[in-house]
């Protein structure tokens, strides 16, 4: 009676907006690009007629949630539903397979609206299959192209300039490095992963030939790129981007003290934020203590708290140039230029940052 589709690279593509059906307990786990959780049921009517299932079997189990989601708990429902769809007409709902509670939901609304919004066939789970399978490096055609440098080169800021480029920070909603979180949470590993097959999907579409990349390990904060997928990005050829040192040092101050510092400030009613963003650079360095080796931790901590110090008895920050430009050139640059030298031979391209903008601007005109 009702219409369904599975064709879920259009609902990628036009952007569709998504009304999940499922739990909030479900879908905190993992979700959709525009999606919104409008739930049957909330997260004890769920347990409970799940319990019932166990029990009892499937018909009683259908007939307690008729029971629990009634009245005026149904009418705000539906009411939700229509609310929604009345805003995005193009709406299409899901439940978790596409079956009970997705199918009850598209009667009600139709009972209540006269409206017939389209099923997702196979519900969330079919459409995170399509998603998988768009992070196999196998259905992926354009080849990768990764753009590489020293700690503070400004590669993201360049790389998002380019309309072949995948932003796999921006994904993960964090920085890259062991200072590199932010004050919002990164996603969930399923909707890191749904979020960049999304973005891979959308870069096929435009039929490029390369994709624009930065140089990444496989962890990026707490989420991780699945195995096979940052092997394929990681055998792309290099573009090796060139700072000097000073423009380097500015932009890590920048980024790393200044712009973070209003970050936590802005999370915050007071001074606060302050006292949070110096607890994550001590909790940034003491992570890579071991790395950093005991006598080196201690003399760039020591430089930190002195910054500090001054900032709050003085307002200046000044002094945070210190510890960054001690973290850059004994840390940072022997790690990178270690692993840049290892990996000379795969490198195209060596030029500043209009010379690469301009060699990735042809680039850009290559097509599949």
């Amino acid at each position: 009676m009702f219409e369904t589709t599975a064709d879920f690279m259009s609902i990628v593509l036009r952007k569709l907006p998504l009304i999940d059906v499922r739990a909030p307990v479900e879908y905190e786990k993992g979700a959709f690009l525009n999606s919104i959780n409008l739930p049957i049921m909330n997260n004890e009517e769920r347990h409970l007629v799940g319990t019932c299932y166990k029990e009892k079997g499937s018909e009683d189990a259908v007939d307690l949630g008729y029971k629990l989601v009634s009245g005026s708990v149904k009418e705000h429902r539906v009411s939700a539903w229509k609310g929604f769809i009345s805003k995005n007409p193009e709406s299409l709902i899901y439940c978790f397979r596409g079956g009970q509670r997705s199918r009850i939901s598209q009667q009600w609304i139709y009972e209540s609206t006269g409206l017939s919004v389209v099923r997702l066939d196979g519900g969330y789970k079919a459409f995170r299959n399509y998603l998988i399978d768009a992070l196999n490096p196998e259905n992926i055609l354009s080849s990768p192209l990764v753009l590489t440098g020293y700690t503070g080169s400004g590669k993201t800021n360049l790389l998002l300039n380019q309309q072949s480029a995948i932003d796999l920070e921006g994904l993960a909603n964090h920085r890259g490095s062991s200072f590199g979180n932010r004050v919002s949470v990164q996603p969930t590993q399923i909707n890191f992963e749904n979020n960049l097959a999304y973005e891979i999907i959308r870069h096929a579409s435009k039929n490029y030939k390369y994709m624009l990349l930065e140089d990444e390990s496989r962890n990026i904060g707490r989420s991780y790129i699945p195995k096979e997928l940052h092997e394929y990005f990681k055998s792309g050829s290099l573009i090796l981007l060139k700072v000097d040192f000073d423009e380097r040092l500015d932009n890590i101050f920048k980024e790393y003290v200044i712009q973070s510092q209003i970050e936590y400030q802005k999370s915050t009613s007071n001074d606060a934020g302050l006292d949070v963003w110096a607890k994550e650079i001590r909790n940034s360095l003491s992570k890579i203590k071991k790395r950093l080796g005991g006598e080196f931790y201690h003399k760039i901590s020591s430089s930190f708290e002195k910054a500090n110090e001054l900032q709050k008895t003085a307002g200046e920050t000044c002094l945070h140039k210190n510890w960054v430009e001690m973290l850059l050139k004994e840390y940072y640059d022997p790690m990178y230029k270690y692993q840049i030298e290892k990996k000379h031979e795969k490198i195209i391209f060596t030029g500043t940052k209009d010379e690469v903008t301009e060699y990735l601007k042809e680039k850009s005109q290559i097509y599949i």
